[in-house]
């Protein structure tokens, strides 16, 4: 590892970034690094507008991951090689805004009773009824269910930070049933190994496999169920405050657009969402 990269690492170590924004950061300037050859702490602006142009033009990186490789880089100069400035901008198509296919309840519950592993099942609906990222569902723990007070804790999820979301009694139940039948002891869903975590790729293809058997054709992966799961909350009249901090979204903004596609949002408290998908472990 050469100096600067560990400078790097360091930096972002002491400001708590998260393992996967760590490695998003360090591959982005490794890529700026092989472009030219050289290292990145003796490039001019003109180079680096240079590289960025290359991205958008060349390698027709979306907008997202250009902003992604402008923020790593920016972060190289101006808190690891303590520049004054970075005078760098790059322009790139404004993507478009499009309403993504919202599964019904209906068509949640089809992918469910399609999944025909019970462990698989439990995952799914988990995933759905809490509203989780893909990353926050494959590190749940078995001590991170509060069953006392119906919460389940969410460890430095994005952001690098904690949350709590409601575990309604329908969906407590059902991680009971799941917990006395496959006891496991960590890792609430484990991979072939009970002492290794499920992989997020794993997590993805089960409800892939699950969608196909159950003949959905709308587009979308296993993100699919935490769109569902806002829209659904939304619709049973819950809070947009309240839905805001369940997704662990920093960003009003990001829990609006769930309002832009429930025009008809009426303010309540929200429902659980396992309760009526038929899911049994006995």
């Amino acid at each position: 590892m050469t100096p600067l990269r560990q400078k790097m690492l360091d930096a972002m170590l002491v400001r708590g970034f998260s393992v996967r924004t760590q490695r998003s950061y360090l591959d982005a300037v490794s890529q700026l690094a092989k472009y030219y050859h050289c290292s990145p702490d003796t490039l001019k602006t003109t180079q680096l507008q240079d590289y960025f142009l290359y991205l958008v033009k060349q390698r027709q990186l979306s907008a997202a991951t250009c902003r992604l490789y402008l923020n790593a880089i920016r972060f190289l100069y101006l808190q690891v090689l303590s520049r004054d400035a970075f005078e760098v901008e790059i322009h790139t198509p404004r993507k478009p805004q499009r309403i993504p296919e919202l599964l019904s309840h209906q068509e949640v519950a089809r992918i469910l009773s399609a999944c025909l592993n019970d462990k698989h099942r439990m995952m799914l609906t988990t995933c759905y009824a809490c509203g989780l990222r893909v990353s926050e569902l494959v590190v749940l723990q078995v001590k991170h269910i509060d069953s006392d007070r119906k919460l389940l804790r969410i460890e430095q999820a994005k952001g690098a930070r904690d949350r709590q979301v409601i575990l309604g009694d329908h969906l407590l139940m059902l991680l009971r049933q799941y917990w006395q039948k496959y006891r496991p002891v960590q890792w609430l869903f484990y991979g072939r190994d009970l002492q290794q975590a499920l992989s997020i790729t794993s997590a993805q293809k089960m409800f892939k496999r699950s969608k196909q058997i159950a003949a959905i054709n709308k587009m979308g992966g296993i993100h699919s169920l935490r769109h569902a799961y806002a829209t659904h909350q939304l619709e049973a009249g819950m809070p947009v405050h309240q839905l805001q901090r369940l997704l662990g979204h920093n960003n009003l903004q990001s829990t609006l657009r769930y309002v832009h596609w429930v025009p008809a949002h009426q303010p309540g408290i929200g429902i659980d969402l396992a309760a009526g998908l038929e899911v049994s472990h006995e």
